[in-house]
């Protein structure tokens, strides 16, 4: 009997799913079946595949997630025929300083990882409600949780540390990296394609909503932009990034606000969309730029945040052979991309314009001290290999 593996992706209006025929060797880079739930819990939900144009979804008012969920169980279960479901990798954002490797889920790893919950409120909860869910209805499908976190535990000490009081490492205060399955990816695929090049000094921009960068040697990470939390480096679509401590004691103490609405500032109202006032997307930013100021300055500040979290990293690397973007923005806007390496100049990053206008797999000139390249991520094939792997 063939057998599939299902991907799920998590987050708190979407989810995102994957089906992979894991009857060969080596488990295909590209699903067979894919697509994603978009708006759950706004009304206006829409279902999305690989193979059938956006159609509108009609959830469940009083349980929207849930009803997402058992819309796609449905849509699986037609699409697997007489094939068996060998597993379910689900993306899980925190795995905390325990969870270095993928795990086969039960009851007890499930309440463990609810201890999580507070260091990734945007992700983690719609992860494990997913698994919660397939634990009670179908506990016969074995279910692995591939962590965000897990490929920095090769960070070392003094990058994980905060300089706060001992204690609070003690209790697990410390910085964690994230987009980890994204970086992983990046691991492999540029070992394929560069060989040996991609072992030295490399950066990869993960810019999609969410954004960090990390520093590897040696194809490890050895730094990066996201700490504690997903708030933490860069300006991101809807989040802040870094920011002064001082300016939330501001905001609590001077101006009242409560925990949950600096919460909601920080997460839902800040980055591109708070500064501009107008969107988190740089697509419908760059055409305002000209005649709308905060859209200029939005846009001047995403920029010039992931270019001094690159001059940091790159001082933490001792310099810079490689420079790779990926996820959303970094694959697709080739203006960022332009602005972004521009200001890397001095670095010795010199980029082929045409290339840069068209998407190419490298788009640095021959004579850039920096190879640039544009590498697409594959989180989702990421987690199923790791399924697969378990032999689940």
């Amino acid at each position: 009997m063939s057998e599939r593996i299902l991907v799920l992706n998590c987050g708190s209006s979407s989810i995102k799913f994957a089906l992979f025929d894991a009857a060969g060797t080596p488990l295909p880079r590209r699903p067979e079946w894919s697509g994603k739930i978009n708006g759950i819990g706004s009304g206006e939900a829409s279902l999305d595949e690989s193979d059938r144009p956006s159609q509108p979804l009609e959830l469940d008012a009083a349980q929207p997630y849930h009803d997402a969920l058992r819309c796609i169980r449905t849509r699986v279960l037609a699409r697997l025929g007489d094939a068996r479901l060998a597993a379910v990798a689900h993306r899980v954002v925190h795995g905390g300083s325990k969870y270095s490797q993928p795990v086969r889920v039960d009851a007890a790893v499930l309440d463990d990882l609810h201890h999580y919950i507070p260091l990734a409120p945007l992700h983690q909860p719609f992860a494990l409600e997913a698994i919660g869910t397939l634990l009670r209805e179908r506990p016969d499908i074995p279910q692995v949780a591939c962590f965000d976190t897990a490929f920095h535990h090769t960070l070392p000490e003094v990058e994980k540390l905060l300089p706060l009081p001992w204690d609070a490492w003690q209790r697990g205060l410390r910085r964690y990296g994230f987009h980890g399955l994204s970086y992983e990816y990046l691991s492999i695929a540029l070992r394929e394609r560069l060989g040996d090049r991609a072992r030295g000094r490399t950066i990869c921009a993960h810019l999609g909503s969410g954004a960090s960068l990390c520093a590897m040697q040696d194809l490890r990470s050895v730094a990066t932009t996201m700490g504690f939390s997903a708030l933490d480096g860069l300006m991101m679509g809807t989040r802040c990034g870094s920011l002064d401590p001082g300016a939330l004691l501001y905001l609590m103490q001077i101006e009242k606000l409560g925990v949950d609405e600096v919460a909601a500032l920080l997460y839902h109202d800040s980055g591109l969309l708070g500064v501009s006032g107008i969107s988190p997307d740089p697509r419908v930013l760059f055409p305002r730029e000209a005649t709308d100021e905060r859209a200029r300055l939005a846009l001047a500040l995403y920029v010039r945040r992931i270019v001094r979290e690159t001059g940091a990293l790159v001082a933490t690397l001792g310099g810079l052979d490689l420079l790779a973007f990926t996820a959303g923005i970094g694959e697709h806007n080739a203006e960022v991309r332009s602005r972004v390496c521009r200001e890397l100049g001095w670095l010795g990053v010199e980029l082929d314009a045409a290339a840069n206008a068209d998407g190419a797999a490298v788009i640095s000139t021959r004579a850039s001290r920096v190879l640039v390249v544009v590498e697409p991520t594959n989180e989702e094939w990421i987690a199923a290999r790791s399924a697969a792997q378990m032999g689940s």
